[in-house]
């Protein structure tokens, strides 16, 4: 089990292993999460680009870029 300790200023330092576990590197954030049943969950905030292909169903048809600036156009004008 990795342990940390909490400094007088708040900080801790993640352990090696978790860190190379959760492939952290300097700069990166952490989330904290509390669950319903008080267990924190920490887990990194950062995501590689990559992990997002996919996430999006695929369009039905292709679409031009006019038929894009026209939707934007349409859009802008009902904002208004």
């Amino acid at each position: 089990m990795a342990v940390a300790k909490l400094t007088s200023k708040g900080q801790l330092v993640i352990p090696q292993a978790i860190r190379q576990h959760l492939h952290l590197q300097q700069g990166d954030s952490v989330d904290f999460i509390i669950q319903d049943d008080g267990e924190v969950v920490v887990r990194p905030a950062t995501r590689d680009v990559r992990d997002l292909k996919n996430i999006l169903p695929k369009p039905k048809k292709a679409v031009s870029l006019e038929e894009m600036d026209r939707a934007v156009r349409e859009g802008a004008g009902k904002a208004l």
